[in-house]
Parts: C-alpha cells; sequence; structure tokens
C-alpha cells in the first residue's frame, strides 16, 4: 500500500490518533502536511518529506489560507476532533453545543473545502472522515458529541455522492473508545484490551486513502476492536 510520491494531509496531527495515522503514512513513503492548532511531529527517524503547519482550523479564513499555500493534496485524512459527554441535553449549554459542532464538524467542513478544489483540478484524490460508533444511536449525556459526529457521517456521504464521478473518494470510519493515555486515566475501570488502537484504525484509514479503496464511496465504517 504505497504511497510514495503522494502528498498526504493529516489533521490533528499532534494527537494520539494523528500521529499514529501520520506515522503510518509515513512509513508508506508519503509526503507528509502535519496539520494542528500546535506543531505536530513524527519521529527523526521517519524518511521522507515532513512539513508542520499550525493553524486553528475552526477559523474558515486561516484554514482557506493554509490550503492556498499548501496547493493540491492527493489525500487528506481529517483527525482533528475531540470528545466530551456528561451533561444532559436540558442542561447543555450554548457554548457546550458550539464547542462540540465547532471542533468535530467545522474543523472538517472547513479543511475539505480548502482541499477539494485542487483534488478536482488534478482529476482526483481521497479523503477520510473520522466519526464515531456512538453517532449511529446516541446514549445520554452525549448529544452534543453524537451530533457533530453525525454531521461527519452525512457530510461524508454528501461529498461521496457529489465527488465520486470526479475521481475523488470520500469514506469515513466510526470507532469506539480508543486505547490512549487519556482514555484510560479517565476510565481506570474499563478494559483498554477491548478498545481500539490508534495504529489499527490507522490502518483501516490508509486502506481507504489507498486504491485498493477505489470502488469505495461514501461508507461508514464502524471500526470497535473487541467492544462491539
Amino acid at each position: 500500500m504505497s504511497f510514495e510520491g503522494k502528498r498526504v494531509a493529516v489533521t490533528g496531527a499532534a494527537g494520539n490518533l494523528g500521529q499514529a495515522v501520520a506515522a503510518a503514512f509515513a512509513a508508506e513513503g508519503a509526503d507528509l502536511v502535519l496539520i494542528d492548532r500546535i506543531e505536530a511531529r513524527l519521529d527523526a527517524a521517519v524518511a521522507g518529506s515532513v512539513r508542520s503547519v499550525v493553524v486553528d482550523l475552526t477559523s474558515s479564513e486561516a484554514t482557506a489560507s493554509t490550503f492556498s499555500d499548501l496547493g493540491s493534496l492527493d489525500v487528506l485524512c481529517n483527525i482533528a476532533g475531540g470528545f466530551d459527554m456528561g451533561t444532559p441535553v436540558h442542561e447543555t449549554t450554548v457554548e457546550q453545543w458550539e464547542f462540540m459542532l465547532d471542533i468535530n464538524a467545522r474543523t472538517m467542513l472547513n479543511s475539505v473545502r480548502g482541499a477539494v478544489p485542487g483534488m478536482l483540478s488534478q482529476g482526483g484524490g481521497a479523503i477520510v472522515n473520522v466519526g464515531a460508533k456512538a453517532a449511529l444511536g446516541s446514549p445520554g449525556t452525549m448529544a452534543p458529541y453524537t451530533a457533530s459526529k453525525s454531521i461527519v457521517i452525512r457530510a461524508t456521504e454528501s461529498m461521496a455522492a457529489e465527488l465520486k464521478d470526479k475521481g475523488i473518494n470520500v469514506n469515513c470510519v466510526l470507532p469506539t473508545a480508543l486505547d490512549t493515555p487519556e482514555n484510560r486515566k479517565a476510565m481506570p475501570n474499563a478494559d483498554p484490551a477491548r478498545w481500539v488502537e490508534p495504529a489499527a484504525l490507522a490502518d483501516v484509514i490508509l486502506f481507504l486513502a489507498s486504491p485498493a479503496a477505489r470502488a469505495v464511496h461514501g461508507a461508514a465504517i464502524p471500526v470497535t476492536g473487541l467492544g462491539g
């Protein structure tokens, strides 16, 4: 699954999943653009071209300027996002709604607005978004998070329908809990062996970004590990 000579942008590249995805693409020879609101770095031993870009992806103006400077991309992986829960809908503040919508939906929408024109000009590309399995049926006290991730799924389906005849594949993954240090600390009584390793989710993302997934359009693929 070589990405030699392919320009791959990873948003949220400083986070646990972003780092895993970037490392996986780097191992396959991609020319990487690491995008986050803080500087993202890969291990110094990583071969190939790696560029780090600091930008607030919730800003449409800043995002547009960044992608204009980057030029055409072959792959865009929208990893930027976050999680919050614990408040019933009737107690959820406007600020809580806006925060989840901003980091999970607006970052993705701003990024595809910046990347798709270049992909159209070059005649193709691939976009992989990160939704959430919980967005298929929201449990209690998670409405802002699952609503924002539902937007990701619906936008993925719409973009796939709009772009598949133009050579651009658009799909998304729907993970359950990731095995990260933060999640282990937040859920000390859970069994992390049943969670999804970031590297395992990165493998699915690489597949969807590769020519092997050329017949896959608008898919929302659950990635659940042993958790179901």
